[in-house]
């Protein structure tokens, strides 16, 4: 068993190497360069996620179909993630995982550009799309969808479920002493109570439970901002400095120079916004939109939202908190997860409750979001008859997951994460051409409706 875990761990720094940061970000770059710098449109993009386009086809709105991916995508990485690139690789890993944030926003446009222009319609009514699609109808490679749909509905099972329920218990039972298997239980329930609803059911409770969490997460932060407001300027400043360079700051914080701050601070950053993976846009499929363009635009503010503000409001929290409590020991903490514990353990009552019902409410979204993702990859690879089957298999997982290591677990599905990228990112570049047409198509004139048919498809 160790020879197989050591192989695993192998792979995965393997294929989460270098080679794959910079594929990532140079996709990023060049789908920024490629689409005209469509970061600038990120305040049409706000004002048109929260209005409804009733002329356009699709199963949800496109509000519905954005708190969808965020439910997947603002998850346990926003909160511990960011304190293990602070934990790994200095302060400066915060300002590498913002960029990474703001150059992402074009390729989740992009991608989810040609989810929605390849997507396809079943014959009771119900929108599919992603890459899958994309390849297959873009670019007539099946071969390669079926890889991403294989990849994407087993990595449903860890970065998840497994993962994410094992943290809600984790914190369940350290905070409120409530028995892992309980909440084992609990979110198995409440999880089949949403999926087994669908598409609409699962964008129902994300469009309530998503701004709010999100909503309380981030007043959570900007409170305890306003008591560490003394240290805001410095950390700003060392989180800048250290991005470059080593060197020392208040609250043991230490510097470890540009190379460990890129590499932690882009692959957090990476993990946590999920652009370039091909998950959102099989969300963004189902929205009812006019054309590719609008609903590509309300998909790109997940990447706004999750990485530029949340990513960073945590970040900030962690290292004000570190230079005004010299409690925190960062010469004794490698572990992201214990390093954001303590930081917000030093603000009274207040910081350990943001903490609480960020991780339940984070990763329980989460939970939901890549359920439906799961769901869209089954029924591309197995039909309709995967679902049910698929279904129970979730919840099960759901069930014991508070109970099992999940180290294993958490670095198959980062491996399984990295695989879905790599045909993800093959239909992204390859159809470039495609995005940049349908950009100056329909960039000047976003009410334009598209009234190419959907195909409709007997699967």
């Amino acid at each position: 068993m160790d020879v197989i875990t050591n192989l695993i761990n192998q792979i995965d720094a393997w294929v989460w190497g270098w080679w794959m940061i910079l594929l990532l970000l140079g996709t990023h770059i060049f789908m920024t360069i490629r689409t005209g710098v469509i970061q600038r449109k990120i305040g049409t993009a706000i004002k048109l996620s929260v209005t409804k386009d009733p002329d356009g086809e699709g199963e949800v709105s496109q509000f519905g179909a954005l708190t969808t991916a965020l439910a997947s995508t603002i998850g346990t990485g926003n909160i511990i993630g960011v304190g293990t690139a602070i934990a790994l690789g200095g302060p400066g890993a915060v300002l590498w995982c913002w960029l990474t944030g703001v150059f992402g926003i074009a390729t989740k446009y992009s991608e989810s550009l040609i989810a929605v222009k390849y997507r396809v319609k079943t014959k009771d009514g119900r929108m599919q799309g992603g890459a899958m699609y994309a390849l297959e109808r873009g670019l007539h490679m099946k071969w390669l969808g079926l890889i991403f749909a294989i990849f994407g509905g087993f990595a449903s099972f860890g970065i998840g479920c497994a993962t994410q329920v094992n943290a809600i218990a984790t914190v369940c039972q350290e905070n409120l002493r409530i028995p892992p298997a309980a909440v084992g239980i609990a979110v198995a329930v409440l999880t089949a109570l949403v999926i087994f609803g669908g598409i609409k059911a699962i964008a129902n409770v994300c469009e309530k439970l998503v701004p709010f969490m999100a909503a309380f997460y981030v007043v959570g932060c900007f409170i305890i901002l306003c008591i560490n407001y003394d240290f805001i300027v410095p950390a700003v400043v060392t989180i800048c400095k250290m991005a470059f360079t080593p060197g020392a700051a208040a609250g043991g914080l230490v510097g470890r120079g540009i190379m460990m701050a890129m590499q932690y601070g882009i692959a957090r950053g990476l993990f946590s916004n999920e652009s370039g993976m091909g998950s959102a846009p099989i969300a963004a499929a189902a929205a009812q939109t006019r054309n590719p363009v609008r609903q590509a635009l309300v998909s790109s503010t997940g990447t706004f939202w999750d990485t530029v503000v949340v990513c960073l409001m945590t970040g900030l929290v962690l290292v004000t908190s570190i230079m005004k409590n010299p409690a925190i020991d960062m010469g004794e903490i490698t572990n992201g997860g214990v390093l954001t514990t303590l930081a917000f353990q030093q603000i009274p009552v207040l910081g350990p409750v943001i903490l609480v019902v960020g991780i339940i409410s984070f990763a329980y979204s989460t939970v939901l979001g890549w359920a439906y993702y799961g769901e869209r990859c089954v029924e591309y690879f197995a039909g309709r008859k995967g679902l049910v089957p698929y279904r129970v298999l979730y919840i099960a997982v759901a069930v014991i997951a508070p109970v099992i290591s999940l180290n294993l677990v958490w670095t198959i599905a980062d491996i399984l994460n990295a695989l879905m990228a790599l045909p993800n990112l093959v239909a992204v570049l390859l159809l470039s051409n495609v995005i940049v047409a349908e950009t100056k198509k329909y960039i000047n004139n976003l009410d334009a409706k598209d009234d190419t048919e959907i195909e409709i498809i007997d699967r």
